[in-house]
Parts: C-alpha cells; sequence; structure tokens
C-alpha cells in the first residue's frame, strides 16, 4: 500500500470515527449531575444560590417536597427571551439539592434535552454554559442511553400517550387577568390539595407560569401528592428530584398544564410500563392530577374517563 493510500485510509477511518463520535453526543439525557459529595443540604443550598446568582440567575421560588429534598427554581433574561418566542414552560430552570446515602446531590434539568422535548426554535446552550459555570456539569443522566433530538421533538412513551402539544386544556376564561385572578385565589386556598410555589409573569407575553406543590396533606388525593409520587418513580442512585415542582400556564385566556403522560415520561424516559417501580404504579395520577386542576379553578374535568397509563 503506498503512502497516499495509507494516507487515505487514515483520514477515513479518523472521519469515521468523528461521526461515530457526533451520533454519541446528540443522545440527550434529562438531568446533569452538578456536584456529589459530603455535606448538609442547607450549607449547599446557600452555596448553590450563590452560585447561581453570580451567573446571573434570579431565584424565583424554592420548594422542599419531602426530607432531604430541596429545590431552587431560577430565572435569567436568556430564559425569558425564550419563553416569550417558544412556550412558558422555558421560563425557569430547576435546581434541585438532595441527600441520599450520606451524599448531597445537587443537579438540575438538562436545558438542552428541554429544548428538544419542548419544540423549541431558539438555542438554550447560553443557559447550559451558565449552568455548567456554576453548578458543575460532572454527567448528564436519567436515561441508559438517551435520546437523540430528533425523537425528542416528538416525543411520546408509548402508542396512546400524550405529546408536548397535548396538555390538560383546563379552563378558559374572559381575559388574561381574570386566569391569572382565578388561579391566585385556588392556590391560595390550596382547593384540590395544589399551593403556589412560585408565580412569574413572563414580560412582553400575556403568559403567566405557576409552579405548584401538590399534596395530600392539604386536601389534596394521595396519587397527587409529590413525595407519593417520587418515592414510586424517582428510585435510582442519582436522584431526579429536579421533576418538581409541576406547572400551570396561563396562556393568554387559557389556563393548563404538560399532561402527566408526557411530563413524566419525558423526565423518566426508561421508566418500565409494568413492576415495582413503574409507570402503572401511579396509573391513577395523571387522572388525578387533572381532577386536582379543575378543582382548583374551581370545575370539573371534561372528561373523567380519561385513559390512565
Amino acid at each position: 500500500m503506498s503512502m497516499v493510500q495509507r494516507s487515505f485510509y487514515a483520514l477515513l477511518v479518523f472521519m469515521l470515527l468523528g461521526m461515530v463520535s457526533v451520533q454519541a453526543a446528540e443522545r440527550l439525557k434529562p438531568f446533569v449531575l452538578g456536584s456529589i459529595g459530603p455535606g448538609d443540604i442547607k450549607s449547599k443550598v446557600n452555596e448553590t444560590k450563590s452560585a447561581l446568582v453570580s451567573q446571573g440567575f434570579r431565584l424565583v421560588g424554592e420548594y422542599i417536597p419531602y426530607e432531604n429534598a430541596h429545590i431552587l427554581i431560577v430565572t435569567n433574561d436568556d430564559l425569558l427571551k425564550l419563553a416569550a418566542k417558544d412556550t412558558g414552560y422555558a421560563a425557569t430552570q430547576r435546581v434541585s439539592i438532595t441527600k441520599a446515602d450520606g451524599k448531597v446531590q445537587v443537579a438540575y434539568v438538562n436545558p438542552i434535552y428541554i429544548q428538544y422535548a419542548y419544540r423549541m426554535e431558539g438555542s438554550m446552550q447560553p443557559v447550559a454554559e451558565k449552568l455548567k459555570a456554576a453548578l458543575g456539569a460532572q454527567e448528564t443522566f436519567g436515561s441508559k442511553k438517551g435520546l437523540k433530538p430528533k425523537k425528542l421533538k416528538k416525543y411520546h412513551y408509548t402508542f396512546g400517550m400524550e405529546y408536548f402539544d397535548d396538555p390538560y386544556e383546563l379552563k378558559t376564561f374572559s381575559s388574561h387577568g381574570a386566569a391569572v385572578n382565578a388561579v391566585d385565589k385556588g392556590l391560595a386556598a390550596k382547593k384540590g390539595g395544589l399551593s403556589q410555589v412560585y408565580r412569574m409573569d413572563i414580560p412582553g407575553t400575556k403568559m403567566t407560569i405557576y409552579g405548584v406543590a401538590m399534596k395530600q396533606s392539604d386536601g389534596g388525593a394521595k396519587e397527587i401528592d409529590d413525595a407519593y409520587q417520587m418515592g414510586i418513580i424517582d428510585f435510582n442512585e442519582l436522584k431526579q428530584t429536579a421533576y418538581l415542582p409541576y406547572e400551570i400556564l396561563v396562556n393568554d385566556k387559557q389556563v393548563e398544564a404538560l399532561h402527566m403522560r408526557f411530563r413524566a415520561a419525558v423526565h423518566f424516559p426508561d421508566l418500565s410500563m409494568a413492576g415495582e417501580n413503574s409507570f402503572m404504579k401511579v396509573m391513577s395520577s395523571p387522572g388525578a392530577i387533572e381532577k386536582a386542576m379543575w378543582e382548583m379553578l374551581g370545575g370539573k374535568p371534561k372528561d373523567t374517563n380519561a385513559p390512565q397509563f
């Protein structure tokens, strides 16, 4: 083999390896582990807040859903611009501080994963870079193999289950202000077991995003309870606590929320359909959540016989 031929084949191998690397890199996972190590939650929460602020993030809410779990909800100018252009569900990022097996895990939802899962046109890369600078990025997790962007854009768990554009379509009001007032009052009264973690109006739009706590202790059904659900589906070593809190979006006059059969599935794509830790174990939760949201708004679901998981 001549020197030219050897050079050609070496170049070909290099290019093929590069293609394999690119294809591997295309697979995305729903969460990012920033750090893990000894410590206490209180100190780590304060440290995490300071790190986020140093990168231009603003704290809009905090949530302690159960013992050894603390969630920070943040936004910044990049997120608000993307939310105004693409979807109100992109207005915030969720960061979790969770203690498990004697170690404190700091993790957050992967912005690039959300970019594709929520069918966004804009890039979440600047947000990802700032979160990495603030909190680190040791590894992504939440799925063994991950999902390719193309699949995420049209993601649904299985036949008959909802897509991103199949939300709970809740009550429609006469105006955006009327819709917001109804949600404010319902959450303040903890109707349906729902209460407010945060509320944020998205500048330049008629969109308001809420983070909601879902508690049996506030009069809700067991099936909606955050601790109950996470006790079943969040069972791996690295905790996906940043799945919480659930969002409700007021989009102009319409109140809506991502359907649990989409939202839970896209954040926990490796969950089996049946078994001890599976969707079947929370099969009543999607219907219970819709019912609770309607109760919060002072109404009833249009179809209480909708299929479950």
